[in-house]
């Protein structure tokens, strides 16, 4: 596996993203959306697991350099974000990949916050051919009803935050609209894929869900 850096630029400024590839020749890329703590090792150890699976795997640095070191830092960078920034720095990341790396078409998958941006910029970006969204929040109903691509969510339903509530409107809005999204729910919390957090993994739920995805992403890259 090798590692790299993308330079890209955004309409607020230059940012950059983390680049794992396999040691073969990939074509197939998956872009790696972070939590609300940031690009941090957990984010980049994943992008390396996709690496293992024959992926190129890239994470756009949403904050720019900067990494929360609690929770309530989490949510002040969180919040910081504007929904149009982040989703922008996403679409650069897409056109740097392909102007740099010469790939063409992209998966996108993230965690909590970045399972917000990973199901938005599939309803709302080109050149994304499917997506995997973990417990992140649902986006506006107008929005939501331009998904086109296969996309799994996945939720846990002792999450608090994207509580049954929250996923049982999503299911409502996919049925209405017979959108290509398979809601995939665990017994399970909130982050329960984030294995340096013992408090809230499920080993189990984790790598079912690992599997599920690379499946997709098999399938459809």
């Amino acid at each position: 596996m090798r590692t790299d850096d993308l330079s890209l630029g955004t309409a607020n400024g230059p940012t950059t993203a983390y680049v794992t590839m396999p040691d073969t020749d990939a074509t197939r890329a998956v872009l790696v959306i972070q939590e609300w703590w940031g690009l941090n090792d957990h984010i980049k150890d994943i992008c390396g697991r996709y690496a293992d699976e024959g992926f190129v795997a890239i994470a756009p640095d949403l904050y720019r350099g900067r990494v929360a070191a609690d929770p309530e830092e989490a949510g002040q960078m969180m919040h910081a974000l504007h929904v149009d920034e982040g989703i922008d720095i996403i679409k650069n990341t897409i056109d740097a990949a392909r102007e740099k790396l010469n790939l063409s078409h992209f998966g996108i998958t993230g965690y909590c916050m970045g399972g917000t941006y990973a199901l938005r910029s599939a309803c709302l970006l080109e050149g994304i051919s499917a997506a995997a969204a973990f417990y992140g929040d649902t986006p506006e109903e107008d929005v939501l009803s331009k998904l086109t691509v296969p996309t799994l969510f996945i939720s846990g339903t002792k999450d608090k935050w994207i509580n049954p509530e929250k996923v049982a409107a999503l299911e409502d809005v996919v049925e209405r609209y017979e959108l290509p999204l398979q809601s995939v729910k665990y017994e399970a919390d909130h982050a329960f894929f984030n294995d340096t957090r013992p408090e809230v993994y499920d080993a189990t739920a984790a790598q079912d869900a690992w599997a599920m995805v690379i499946g997709l992403f098999n399938d459809k890259l």
